[in-house]
């Protein structure tokens, strides 16, 4: 029996990460040299291919040398900005439309007096800068539960999600705080924040996933979404999350028929083109 390898239909920097890269790219080329607060997105070998033109990563706003900074995809909160700004910075701001809906979606929550409740991994820098726009009035978490910290419980809560978040994962959390707040007389007001691309990436991920013995997810081990795209193909499938093609194992090739192959938001169409190739050089070896 032959080996079949086959990608996903959707690969490729997503719109706010190819957008990111365009806006860094061109103030690169315009400066010779530029800094960004952070990682502007998070997969190491675009990091390190922008860094050969002339791109350094301040660790914070106490490292940044010079006069202009670049923000990342992922957004800031309004303070980290503010601060920005006291420095007298020229700031370039790259923040992804779809979280910069969601920052705006949070503000607005606040200011009409809800309690913001963000489905997400409070510790990543999107949902960080999301609930600094909702003047840190709410909370962000995965569990439900956690909402029991607060007591009594606020009458009026407002949900939404981190971008990059598992749409029926989100509608798990939606549906377990409703029956939380069910007969406390409260209001809850549920708002899907969560980017159309990624939707389009993580259902045609699992499409392939359903056909495939194998599934290789390419991108950064800390990268939210390509976490997230590999914990939903390994309910259908084996999979292997993997950053290059170094990571391919040629055993592989041998033990499974049917291999697919995709990659995170922030990986490159590139790396993905080299993991296929790494899989067709192993198959010849075969």
């Amino acid at each position: 029996m032959t080996l079949k390898i086959e990608k996903a239909g959707e690969i490729g920097f997503c719109f706010g990460v190819r957008r990111a890269i365009d806006i860094l790219e061109r103030v690169a080329r315009e400066r010779g040299s530029v800094e960004t607060l952070g990682a502007l997105v998070h997969n190491r070998q675009v990091l390190q291919r922008l860094s050969g033109i002339g791109v350094r990563v301040a660790s914070g706003i106490d490292d940044i040398r010079g006069d202009i900074v670049v923000t990342g995809a992922h957004g800031i909160s309004p303070r980290v900005e503010e601060e920005l700004r006291s420095r007298q910075l020229t700031i370039v701001n790259t923040t992804c439309p779809f979280v910069l809906r969601a920052q705006k979606v949070a503000q607005r929550l606040a200011r009409s007096g809800f309690l913001v409740i963000i489905y997400g991994d409070a510790n990543h820098p999107e949902v960080k800068g999301i609930l600094g726009w909702a003047n840190n009035v709410g909370m962000a978490t995965l569990d439900a539960g956690s909402l029991a910290s607060f007591e009594p419980l606020p009458r009026r809560l407002g949900v939404l999600a981190q971008t990059t978040q598992i749409p029926d994962h989100f509608i798990g959390f939606t549906k377990d705080l409703l029956g939380l707040v069910l007969a406390k007389d409260s209001e809850l007001r549920v708002i899907d924040t969560i980017c159309h691309d990624i939707r389009r990436r993580q259902a045609a991920a699992m499409d392939l996933a359903s056909r495939v013995d194998l599934m290789l997810v390419t991108g950064d081990h800390t990268s939210a979404n390509t976490n997230h795209l590999a914990e939903l193909c390994s309910g259908a499938t084996t999979t292997r999350l993997i950053e290059t093609a170094d990571e391919v194992k040629p055993a592989w090739v041998q033990e499974y028929r049917r291999i697919g192959v995709t990659g995170g938001a922030s990986t490159a169409e590139q790396t993905i083109s080299e993991v296929l190739a790494k899989l067709e050089a192993y198959t010849g070896k075969s």
